[in-house]
């Protein structure tokens, strides 16, 4: 993650992560991304199961029951080994985990283990009674996902109405005081509606948002095409910045973040460069701590089923099911060789990777993307929308 609004706005500084000693236990949430000691982040794809048939579900959720989940104790057995590995966050995420009827149960359960509860939802099952039960749980965040404005939303999704539903599930989490955000995936049909979304964003108080580089992952991998090209990137990515300063300049700061892809972070010290910004400095600094994508290190992920894969997108590279082995064993006792490799990526990244001067800032990008496009899991991530001239070491 990229904060837009941290690093260009200077909300956070460098010594706000070392004033904490970079131990991802005691960081608070917003400063997880500077840890030292990178414990994962873990996403729990809890269900397969969803109401709805996004084009770029990168799960290949599906609406049928779904089969071989992990139950509720089997479900609490690996929140309880998480929480004594050090995990700081459990992401609940699906599907639709809000389909499972025991998400709350399970949700307080990792609050109660002292973890940051959030949830990655579609928004459109949140009513009052669930909300109610979220906010006594303890449950840290929600993050709704909308791909656009109505039309391009209920399009993206599959079902008419599905934007208006997850709208009232933003607004009724506000009623009951839990924390809410955005998440939006980025393409060519979806990019015209983003300034649409900054002002509904104003609109309704909303306090934070993900813009989200498309990854050709699940269904994701059928609308490949549809992913913006690189100077279609670059504009994007300085519309972000330039409507998040504007908001922040009329007294009306949000958290913004760009997400997947690593690229945002040398882009954004560049323009700070030539903008003669003072804080640029300090933030390569923070996005040096930051180290780029940490996938098989920062962030994991355990599936519907208990298989462990490196991060949400790579699920045909798994590295051990939590049924037959807990997480903590899996991710840190003599891990599977792909973990011990995307540990240290900057031996093995090929091509203009091995030798940009911001390997050490992007960490060699999201290798999902980069291994779908050129059959390499360490090839070239081809959503790097930086230059030649940009990334030569000087």
């Amino acid at each position: 993650m990229i904060g837009i609004s941290k690093l260009y706005l200077g909300q956070v500084e460098p010594s706000d992560a070392l004033r904490y000693g970079r131990d991802s236990g005691r960081l608070p949430s917003h400063l997880l991304q500077f840890s030292q000691d990178k414990k994962p982040v873990v996403v729990w794809n809890m269900t397969q199961r969803c109401n709805l048939s996004c084009v770029h579900c990168y799960a290949h959720a599906i609406t049928d029951e779904p089969t071989n989940e992990l139950s509720t104790d089997e479900g609490k057995i690996l929140l309880d080994d998480l929480a004594a590995f050090g995990v700081p966050v459990i992401l609940f995420s699906g599907g639709e985990p809000l389909a499972r009827r025991d998400l709350p149960e399970l949700a307080e359960h990792a609050v109660q283990r002292g973890m940051r509860a959030v949830i990655s939802t579609n928004g459109t099952l949140i009513r009052d009674d669930v909300a109610a039960r979220l906010k006594a749980i303890g449950l840290s965040y929600v993050g709704v996902s909308l791909d656009g404005m109505q039309a391009t939303n209920d399009k993206f999704r599959g079902v008419e109405g599905a934007f208006e539903m997850a709208l009232e599930g933003i607004r009724t989490c506000q009623r009951h005081g839990i924390k809410v955000g955005l998440r939006y995936t980025i393409t060519k049909a979806n990019a015209p509606d983003l300034p649409g979304i900054f002002d509904l964003i104003e609109r309704e108080n909303i306090p934070r948002v993900c813009f989200y580089h498309l990854v050709y992952a699940g269904r994701g991998e059928t609308i490949v095409t549809d992913d913006l090209d690189h100077a279609s990137m670059r504009r994007i990515v300085d519309m972000i910045i330039d409507r998040t300063a504007d908001m922040h300049a009329r007294g009306l700061p949000k958290e913004v973040l760009t997400v997947d892809n690593h690229a945002d972070g040398p882009y954004l010290y560049l323009r700070m460069r030539k903008e003669n910004h003072p804080g640029a400095d300090k933030v390569m600094e923070l996005l040096k701590m930051n180290g780029g994508n940490s996938s098989g290190q920062g962030i994991g992920c355990v599936s519907w089923d208990g298989m462990v894969y490196p991060d949400q997108f790579w699920r045909h590279h798994p590295v051990g099911n939590v049924r037959e082995r807990p997480f903590s064993e899996i991710w840190g006792k003599d891990p599977h060789p792909l973990l011990h490799a995307m540990r240290e990526k900057p031996k093995h990244v090929t091509g203009r990777c091995a030798s940009c001067r911001f390997l050490d800032v992007c960490g060699g990008n999201l290798r999902a993307r980069g291994e779908a496009v050129t059959g390499d899991v360490w090839g070239v991530d081809p959503a790097c929308y930086l230059t030649d001239e940009e990334i030569r070491r000087v």
